[in-house]
């Protein structure tokens, strides 16, 4: 008789390829068709809500891996906390406007300059389009959410709640017009925000200038005639512009004599400025306050300027007295303001000096290009003390790759400075995951300036200001409400389609006098920087729960909501932040398409898109990713193995009903009460992980499980028992009782990570409904749960020290499997009570107990005939004569004997 026929062997259509590619997007079909999302939400609706929001990514080309990251975290937020019981709406968002839409399309139209509404109308449908794609990828990534519902920037609705949010602005008196240098794109020709910005290594001249004192100011102090002030900058371009000279307060400066010529400098940099030696002093000075109100003449033009002192001068490079340029960096801003000095920026739109700068030969040229000249003519004068070519950090625009300039400009601010300090103070009670992320958006607060926010550029929200003739502004929360509520019906293009004077009329201006229309645009920031307005505050979910972006969001979106929350509601619009690091090689080098990575859908095709977010789950977050080709073989061997351990309990209950064969908790055998305490540490670890957002201790405690306390222990001890045991036996119908709950517990921890693989093996267990309306499986409390943990970290060292030893008889070829073996356990822990469980657990045919005080295993051949059905050695097989079973172990005669007349259970050997 073949006794292969009467044996249980696993049944299962879930199948070990898994095909992700392929099978994936019928899941989507299915979700979609059974309206999952909207399921998800009427079955949570009574109980607490947890709001993620979505911070909105520029519809602008392809999703990348870095987007891949971004999703795919807040999926797996998502899913878990939907399943520890939270009701989680997810409405995705699109940024739309602002300068890389319209720098594309004005590349590509350049007529379009004149023409603002055609040019908003082509920026539109290039949004859109990408819009389109980009859904498509993250729906194919496994997320569930409104997805056709989304926010977008660019809508009218979104934008007129926008434009209420900067009424509200206006009427607290912290929106005003000013003259002051901002980050000014040449390329772009616009003003930049910091977060637009990007730093590149660039070559500059570097040179020390000559600043001569005034000869009445020499005599005065007693200072021989023709000392100067010797000055270090690294923009030339920017002298013309000088209107003082800063010295520190805190550092001491010396009269030196070098050749001919006298230079007033720090102390601490003589080594450093070439030229110099270490011959005495002329004369000291004991600080920077000593120097101040020293008045000098200009190297280069008719006029005179004054010294200061200021806390912002270095004694670690240049020379410790720094040229001030009011009207092109933020500090000589300052400094100028405080002492009432002109903000004088000679530069126009395009970077090239204007009439204005006083020297003829550089007007009409680029900045930078007027560097050499201008070098030239201090050479000439004898102001130019010493010029080298130096390489540092400098600022780009990060859409026309250009570097920027410092030019003051009048443009719209929103007063940072009037709430900075409540700002600060809200941050501290605000969560950081991980907490470093406090320390960033602090430092990042602390160091704001006030927010340049207008933009002179078409593509955006216009700010609704008219201006008289004088130049002076008309900026009214009535007008700006009356405008909001006009753009709600048709959309910012009225301000560009209607002229300055149909405009006035429509939104009923008061004005004594003739008025133009603003042209400036919101800077971005506020678009996305609005939504806890526009999207969370109409909803009900203000503040959220939880933000989810890059570190690099710490200078963008994070500080941007918050500062506009705080502007307007006097907290901040989220409870906790995570952050999460770039996408990078294996080098560290971050993935990009400009160095040949490949989007987020190449990748999907790859590899499906369970396989990258088990990557996302494996890996920590916090820091910079790793992604490559070796990292997603490693990952593939992972995802086999919960595959297949999938596939090895689906396979092992085929038989199964929970409601007819389910064990009682009192009946069940001891190592499947065991199991079941392990089972439930699992559960209970890996909720925890989840819940404090450790996703790769979730990936490594289920891997780890699958691997070792499940395939490594329990399926291999319990083969013979669900093989070759009776059907309805109490020995495998127990283990099939802990095989059901180990199923149900390990598929619902899968979900969140492996949405789809977690759904095809849910459904493929007979389930009719998603995975994804299930909770997490409840922590099972079992009694004397400690006791028998002591227990069994017995039976596994024993189990530890007999493979051991049945290795050593394997290799002196005493046995060849387990099962011809017999094993003397020499030990008093345990007894011949517990001789049926330690033989099943250390997979030998025959065990005997012998009491001694020293542990030790000795290996055996077992006595007696090999079983032809279940393979363990028995003397009992060798004396059966059963006249139709003969030479079969006592137990399986039992089990063949219970059998049908056909003698068979498995009439078809199970090849799946």
């Amino acid at each position: 008789m073949d006794y292969r026929l009467t044996v249980l062997l696993p049944k299962t259509d879930f199948p070990m390829k898994a095909e992700l590619p392929q099978r994936e997007p019928r899941w989507i079909e299915v979700w979609e068709k059974e309206k999952v999302y909207s399921t998800l939400l009427e079955k949570r609706k009574n109980c607490p809500k947890f709001v993620l929001h979505d911070g909105p990514p520029f519809a602008n080309g392809t999703a990348h891996m870095g987007s891949g990251l971004n999703k795919i975290l807040k999926d797996i937020v998502l899913k878990s906390k939907n399943m520890f019981g939270f009701q989680c709406p997810y409405i995705p968002g699109w940024d739309c406007h602002g300068l890389p839409i319209e720098h594309k399309v004005m590349s590509e139209n350049p007529s379009l300059a004149s023409d603002p509404l055609t040019l908003r109308k082509k920026c539109k449908e290039y949004a859109g389009r990408w819009i389109e794609i980009q859904k498509e990828q993250f729906r194919r990534l496994g997320m569930l959410g409104a997805w056709d519902d989304p926010y977008i920037t660019m809508n009218p609705r979104y934008e007129a709640d926008e434009l209420r949010l900067f009424a509200e602005l206006v009427e607290k008196k912290l929106v005003y017009r000013g003259l002051r240098p901002v980050f000014w794109s040449i390329g772009c020709r616009t003003a930049l925000a910091e977060a637009e910005i990007e730093y590149q290594k660039k070559e500059d001249l570097a040179i020390y200038v000559e600043f001569p004192i005034v000869d009445d100011q020499c005599k005065k102090s007693g200072l021989p005639p023709g000392t100067a002030f010797l000055a270090w900058t690294t923009t030339p371009w920017t002298l013309p512009a000088n209107l003082a000279l800063a010295v520190s307060p805190n550092l001491s400066y010396e009269l030196r004599q070098v050749g001919e010529k006298l230079f007033i400098i720090s102390s601490n940099l003589v080594e450093s400025i070439p030229g110099f030696t270490h011959s005495t002093p002329i004369l000291s000075f004991p600080s920077g306050h000593s120097l101040e109100g020293f008045h000098y003449n200009h190297p280069l033009l008719p006029r005179q300027g004054r010294v200061y002192t200021a806390d912002f001068v270095s004694g670690e490079t240049g020379s410790g007295v720094v040229h001030i340029a009011p009207g092109h960096g933020m500090e000589d801003y300052q400094l100028g303001m405080l002492h009432g000095l002109d903000i004088y920026s000679p530069v126009d739109d395009e970077g090239k000096f204007t009439k204005e700068c006083g020297i003829e030969k550089i007007v009409g040229l680029n900045v930078f290009e007027a560097n050499s000249i201008l070098c030239t003519m201090l050479e000439e004068k004898g102001f130019l003390w010493a010029k080298y070519p130096y390489v540092h950090d400098y600022p780009f625009c990060w859409r026309s790759k250009t570097p920027i300039i410092f030019r003051s400009v009048p443009q719209w601010f929103i007063a940072i400075e009037a709430f900075k300090s409540q700002t600060l103070k809200e941050i501290e009670a605000i969560k950081w995951i991980p907490p470093r992320g406090e320390n960033r958006i602090k430092g990042a607060v602390e160091s704001r300036k006030d927010w340049c926010i207008s933009r002179q550029r078409s593509w955006g929200v216009p700010i609704p200001v008219f201006y008289k003739k004088n130049g002076e502004a008309l900026l009214d929360s009535k007008v700006i409400r009356r405008f909001a509520d006009m753009v709600e019906e048709q959309g910012t293009d009225l301000w560009f389609r209607l002229n300055s004077k149909e405009l006035i009329k429509l939104l009923d201006v008061a004005a004594s006098e003739e008025l133009e229309k603003g042209l400036d645009t919101l800077d971005v920031w506020i678009d996305s920087g609005s939504s806890h307005y526009t999207v969370l505050l109409p909803r009900g979910e203000y503040p959220a729960d939880l933000y989810l972006e890059g570190s690099d969001q710490h200078r963008g979106w994070f500080q941007s909501s918050l500062l506009l929350s705080m502007a307007s509601r006097g907290k901040a619009p989220y409870k906790s932040v995570l952050t999460h690091g770039f996408v990078v090689d294996l080098d560290g080098k971050k993935l990009s398409k400009s160095s040949g990575a490949r989007d987020l859908s190449e990748q999907i095709k790859t590899y499906g898109a369970d396989l990258l977010r088990l990557w996302v789950a494996s890996e920590e977050y916090a820091e910079d990713v790793p992604f490559s080709k070796e990292i997603f073989s490693r990952l593939s061997d992972s995802y086999r193995l919960i595959r297949n351990s999938l596939r090895i309990l689906l396979g092992n209950l085929f038989d199964f009903n929970p409601r007819e064969h389910s064990v009682p908790e009192e009946q069940l055998l001891e190592i499947d009460r065991y199991f079941d305490l392990c089972l439930t540490n699992l559960v209970k670890k890996t909720k925890s992980f989840y819940q404090n957002y450790e996703f790769s201790q979730v990936y490594q405690a289920l891997v780890r499980f699958c691997s070792v306390e499940l395939s490594s222990f329990y399926i291999d001890v319990l083969k013979d028992r669900l093989y070759c045991d009776g059907q309805n036996w109490l020995s495998r119908r127990s283990a099939q009782t802990v095989l059901h709950r180990t199923f149900e517990s390990l598929v619902k921890l899968l979900a969140p990570v492996i949405p789809f693989t977690a759904e095809e093996a849910w459904r493929s267990f007979g389930k009719t409904s998603s995975i994804h309306l299930e909770l997490f499986p409840e922590e099972r409390e079992q009694k004397e749960a400690d006791k028998i943990l002591y227990r069994w970290e017995k039976i596994l060292d024993l189990r530890d020290l007999a493979n051991r030893e049945l290795e050593k008889a394997r290799q002196q070829k005493l046995i060849g499997k387990n099962l011809e073996a017999k094993l003397l356990l020499h030990t008093t822990d345990f007894n011949e009570q517990d001789i049926a469980l330690l033989t099943e657990v250390f997979l030998v045919s025959q065990l005997e107990i012998i009491p001694s005080d020293k542990t030790a295993i000795i290996v055996e051949k077992a006595s007696g005939k090999k079983c032809p059905r279940c393979w363990k050695i028995s003397l009992f097989a060798q004396t059966n004569e059963d006249p139709q079973f003969p030479h079969v172990c006592q137990r399986c005669l039992q089990v063949l004997k219970e059998l049908p007349k056909s003698g068979m259970i498995n009439p078809q050997k199970n090849t799946k």
